[in-house]
């Protein structure tokens, strides 16, 4: 099997619609298979799913999982060459699959793939590329991990020699929102961090697929459009928690000692404290 759609769902039904059609529509040409992860579980998607998308997998929690935990959920039984986690607030062009599956298929050494995401509005979102909001980085500014990131281009986004909205190249962080994932990479590295619940997912694992020595690219030949829902409403005590937990999280689990990208054939000077498996 090529791709398994594993699509990520919290508490809605309507965009859930519109995704798993846009998903559909887009996997004509693919041998594909389809994954949802209710998180947590409603009637009214449960509902949906059963009466208009029979073939599907429907994995449901009764209550909040965290998106790690999601994912893992449904990476656990797919068995594509290729995992798609997407979040259900995502419309998939119709080209988008076909293009984004043969990129890797040209690239091999390609463990994650992002794609150019649009606002409804039709606005590109710089995030597309950079894979952080600007707390995010900003924090990884703060302590001192943004330069292990050069790719991410940190201190200074507006140079007009690095990357534009339509030019390939390769980044350091995956946006969450549509990572395609090489299976055998995760098999390598293994699955999300499920510590982290609702944030730094996306950064931890984009990063542990650097320190195996593959590659993550920024694919813009295609898109989808993005309806950037927030779960949880910005100043939130549970929002600051999930948030700001991540961070001292991704902290205490990096700055103990500085991991380092490993380029095949010259040898690692530092033993790293974080053991890829």
């Amino acid at each position: 099997m090529k791709l398994s759609l594993v699509v990520i769902n919290n508490n809605t039904s309507v965009l859930l619609q519109q995704s798993l059609i846009s998903l559909i529509n887009a996997s004509k040409a693919i041998d594909y298979e389809l994954i949802i992860v209710d998180n947590p579980a409603t009637a009214a998607s449960a509902e949906l799913v059963e009466k208009h998308f029979p073939e599907a997998v429907l994995i449901t929690n009764t209550v909040y999982a965290g998106a790690a935990h999601a994912a893992n959920q449904g990476m656990a039984i797919a068995k594509g060459e290729y995992l798609l986690v997407v979040n259900a607030d995502t419309i998939c062009g119709k080209d988008t699959l076909d293009k984004a599956c043969a990129f890797m298929d040209e690239h091999p050494d390609t463990g994650g793939l992002g794609v150019r995401m649009l606002s409804q509005q039709g606005r590109f979102i710089p995030e597309s590329i950079h894979g952080l909001t600007k707390s995010w980085a900003a924090f990884l500014k703060f302590i001192g991990f943004a330069k292990y990131l050069s790719k991410t281009r940190l201190y200074d986004r507006n140079r007009k020699d690095w990357v534009e909205e339509f030019q390939i190249t390769e980044i350091d962080i995956l946006n969450d929102d549509f990572m395609l994932l090489r299976k055998s990479a995760i098999d390598e590295i293994g699955v999300f961090d499920e510590r982290f619940l609702m944030f730094g997912h996306n950064i931890d694992l984009s990063y542990r697929i650097r320190l195996a020595g593959f590659k993550n690219y920024y694919f813009p030949k295609t898109y989808i459009i993005n309806f950037e829902r927030q779960l949880l409403p910005k100043f939130s005590w549970n929002y600051i928690k999930y948030f700001y937990g991540a961070m001292i999280i991704f902290a205490v689990k990096y700055l103990i000692r500085m991991p380092q990208i490993k380029v095949h054939g010259i040898p690692q000077l530092i033993p790293t404290t974080y053991e890829v498996k």
